[in-house]
């Protein structure tokens, strides 16, 4: 279950900002959703930079060919988010 599914709030804290950026850069949020991350957004500047910084953090890596990861590095990493993600799933 998504956790835009279990808001019943009107505005968006910083925390929930946080945690629906990836949605919202994905386009996967609800229009409601939408428009409340976008109206946190337009009020916050701190949230502001840190959706600008995603922003060029996805640009960035976006462009780094596959195999200039180290395959060590890239399994590592691989699992630090594989046990993140099973964290969240179980809260």
């Amino acid at each position: 279950m998504r956790l835009w599914r279990r808001r019943s709030r009107r505005d968006l804290t910083c925390q929930e900002m946080v945690e629906l950026v990836t949605d919202y850069l994905e386009g996967a949020l609800p229009a409601g959703e939408h428009t409340r991350f976008g109206r946190h957004i337009a009020g916050c500047p701190h949230c502001t930079t840190y959706l600008e910084q995603m922003q060029i953090t996805i640009r960035t890596l976006g462009r780094l060919p596959a195999e200039s990861v180290p395959p060590d590095a890239r399994d590592a990493l691989l699992g630090a988010f594989r046990d993140w993600n099973q964290g969240r799933a179980q809260h």
